[in-house]
């Protein structure tokens, strides 16, 4: 919205030229998020209270999380209202990429919001069911696919590049749909997973986030991209915007959401946080490159799996609790040391997966 103004007023004075520049619209993005989540977090936590929508304790839990019941939840309201409200103010919403990648966001958000309504409001312990959640994902992360299949415009936005390999990259044909599918709802449940923890999902996404922001402005530079050895995506830059806003409305919520927690953000937040990565990481092309930046939400999706097959096959489990983070819980760690040791290790798997821009 504001690039069309800036166009504008241009001609009136050239200084608002800057404001054509993806960087300077990135910044004012992760600001503008970061400012109304500040802004608004008092009045979405007062409402949420005066609802009386708060966080239900699984009673098998540790024992520790018990004086968290009744806290606020639903908080990832705060964070979609910020992305969509920072992205739409900010971003070229002439790009091909910023509505697809906003429509799955928003989707899935509305996903979770379902989920969350029955469960807190409705008082259905079930929430939404399994079966129609799933559906729920799979219509959403399918369309999506077909359209990112359809509006591809060169062979490479359509392969699998192999990091730390130059000019490495799998062509993927019509099954592009189906691994973009799995990219992108498979990301969305990881990190709904990790979302048990004050703060833990929130921090890595806004750090993954904010590393897929940068491969988004390398790959939609035709001279970045070819000094890198990265496909060159046209259009792609844009998303570093989107990246942003994400980024900034996550540190803005990570201030309420932190230890002790004031608000939670529900599966409204962590779906659809999950969707936005894993569409990012589709149009930039790094989708292994989130595998390894997101490897904490891989271990946690890892740790249910393994917990539930070890269970049903030998009735034994692997971990004290599944997901992760509450194994080390009944371990005797405190919850803040579980919540920062988990997001150094992301700072160190994000780190890795940025030098992938020159190790080659």
């Amino acid at each position: 919205m504001f690039l069309f103004l800036a166009d504008l007023l241009t001609e009136l004075f050239s200084g608002f030229n800057a404001f054509t520049y993806i960087t300077l619209r990135a910044v004012m993005g992760a600001l503008t998020a970061l400012v109304m989540s500040f802004v608004l977090g008092p009045i979405v936590i007062r409402r949420l209270i005066n609802r009386q929508i708060g966080q239900t304790i699984r009673a098998d839990g540790p024992e520790s999380h018990l004086p968290k019941a009744g806290t606020p939840t639903m908080g990832g309201a705060l964070i979609l209202l910020a992305i969509v409200f920072s992205t739409v103010l900010w971003a070229d919403l002439e790009s091909r990429y910023i509505m697809v990648v906003l429509l799955v966001t928003v989707a899935f958000g509305i996903i979770g919001w379902v989920d969350d309504y029955r469960k807190l409001v409705l008082q259905d312990p079930e929430g939404l069911a399994a079966r129609w959640k799933f559906l729920a994902q799979s219509a959403v992360g399918l369309i999506a696919a077909f359209s990112l299949y359809g509006i591809a415009s060169a062979p490479a936005e359509t392969a699998l590049l192999i990091p730390y390999f130059k000019d490495l990259a799998i062509p993927l044909g019509g099954t592009y749909v189906i691994f973009t599918y799995l990219v992108i709802v498979g990301t969305s449940n990881a990190v709904n997973l990790t979302d048990g923890l004050d703060g833990l999902a929130v921090m890595p996404s806004v750090l993954v986030s904010g590393a897929l922001g940068i491969f988004s402005y390398a790959a939609g530079n035709v001279i970045f991209a070819d000094y890198l050895g990265i496909p060159y995506i046209e259009g792609a830059g844009e998303i570093m915007v989107f990246c942003a806003a994400l980024s900034g409305a996550g540190l803005g919520f990570l201030w309420f959401n932190t230890y002790p927690a004031q608000v939670f953000m529900g599966d409204i937040g962590a779906l659809a946080l999950g969707a936005a990565l894993g569409t990012v990481a589709v149009i930039v092309r790094q989708e292994l490159i989130l595998f390894i930046m997101g490897g904490l939400f891989v271990i946690e999706t890892v740790s249910v799996i393994l917990q539930v097959a070890s269970f049903k096959l030998t009735g034994k489990r692997v971990f004290r609790m599944a997901p992760l983070h509450h194994h080390y819980e009944l371990k005797g760690w405190a919850e803040p040391k579980v919540i920062v040791r988990f997001w150094i290790i992301t700072v160190i798997l994000v780190l890795v997966g940025l030098a992938s821009l020159k190790i080659r």
